[in-house]
């Protein structure tokens, strides 16, 4: 960034945009506010229950949520436990605030 005149850099723009397309829709932002209230792993059908959505949605949704980070995945055996990935939220308001212009330094990405 150019002392807060100019823009972000690209890689820097790139990865707040993946986060914003990520969050772009209410399914994936109930299972993040799910995930975040929670603070442990939950399986998809624990999600498929509390957000009354099908198992192929959800899983979809998780995928996307994990590809940017917002959410850690577990693998045991056959199953996957998801939970949210609290350093990569974290960062998410700082970077809506520097999109915005406001005086804040870029977060570092924990993602």
């Amino acid at each position: 960034m150019n002392e807060g005149t100019g823009p972000l850099d690209r890689a820097t723009a790139a990865t707040y945009a993946s986060w914003f397309k990520a969050l772009a829709d209410a399914t994936r932002i109930q299972i993040v506010t799910l995930l975040a209230r929670r603070q442990t792993p939950m399986s998809v059908k624990e999600i498929v229950a509390a957000v009354d959505v099908g198992q192929s949605t959800v899983s979809a949704h998780l995928k996307v949520l994990a590809e940017v980070g917002f959410v850690l995945v577990e693998r045991r055996g056959t199953s996957s436990l998801y939970e949210i990935n609290k350093a990569c939220i974290g960062a998410f308001p700082t970077a809506a605030d520097v999109v915005m212009g406001h005086p804040v330094s870029p977060p570092g990405c924990a993602c």
